[in-house]
């Protein structure tokens, strides 16, 4: 079955980025994607009042989750919300996540990811500072769920720099991994190929790297070039800059034989607390 990564070019402006999300995932699925990803914060760029989002949504005062819902129904979709603002499930006063949501195609939220690894960093751009931790919480699980596509992995944008992730949702049974991101320009250009590639070959996933590609408010530039990446790391389909529809098809067969070939997860001689050992070791 097919599926779709899409590259955006957020703004500030809720509702214009959910006309623009929806014409992107109706393109998605009348390419035949039974799937699509959308890019971190795809409901919002450059805007400070993320809490305030949050909230309403948790309190279903916001138009970002009854869109999603409604938007699945009405293609026949599974959608991957990049990052949406929310707060934890018991405790809709507290500081937001940047939740990355899988919602079927019945409109149900199938699976909740809250973003692990924030982006706090000085970057060499027109920003030059970036602390994701003032406005949102760290996450604490990893996520895998289950898909028409195969066992989906969730992440978001700056985990691709902690390997030891991927591995956990190579363990725990993905065969696709996401990650919607905004990468800036500056450390897109320098990293985020080789990051993205390097994902897929070392869990022998694919890799659905949507994107921001563009400029935003802030002032923010970001890098684009979302992609799809295959389990040997070569590179399906990628777009530049700009607003883009990828679509690709996972062959299942071929997966197995990599994996079959080249048995990594077998090999490896580290292992963190809950990763399983090979029998042998047992």
């Amino acid at each position: 079955m097919s599926f779709a990564v899409i590259q955006m070019v957020s703004q500030s402006d809720v509702l214009a980025n959910l006309a623009q999300a929806r014409r992107l995932l109706e393109q998605a699925a009348a390419g035949g994607a039974k799937l699509a990803v959308l890019p971190e914060n795809f409901a919002a760029m450059g805007r400070r009042d993320v809490a305030a989002i949050g909230r309403a949504e948790a309190l279903g005062e916001g138009p970002i989750l009854p869109w999603l819902k409604q938007t699945a129904r009405d293609l026949t979709l599974w959608i991957v919300a990049g990052t949406v603002p929310l707060p934890p499930r018991d405790h809709p006063d507290a500081k937001v996540n940047a939740c990355s949501l899988l919602i079927d195609d019945q409109g149900e939220i199938a699976a909740r990811y809250d973003k692990l690894h924030l982006f706090d960093v000085d970057v060499a751009d027109a920003r030059g500072r970036y602390r994701e931790s003032d406005d949102y919480a760290f996450g604490g699980n990893v996520v895998v769920a289950d898909t028409p596509v195969g066992r989906l992995g969730l992440t978001v944008c700056y985990d691709l720099r902690f390997p030891e992730l991927y591995s956990e949702l190579r363990a725990a049974g993905a065969e696709l991994i996401t990650a919607p991101s905004a990468f800036t320009a500056v450390t897109g250009a320098a990293h985020w190929d080789v990051l993205i590639r390097a994902r897929a070959i070392e869990t022998q996933c694919y890799l659905l790297a949507a994107a921001q590609g563009g400029v935003h408010p802030g002032p923010r530039e970001t890098y684009g070039h979302a992609a799809i990446v295959d389990p040997w790391g070569r590179v399906l389909t990628q777009q530049d800059q700009g607003e883009a529809v990828l679509l690709a098809a996972r062959d299942s067969s071929e997966q197995a034989s990599i994996r079959a070939r080249m048995p990594v997860v077998n090999h490896r001689r580290f292992f963190s607390q809950g990763a399983q050992r090979p029998a042998s070791e047992r």
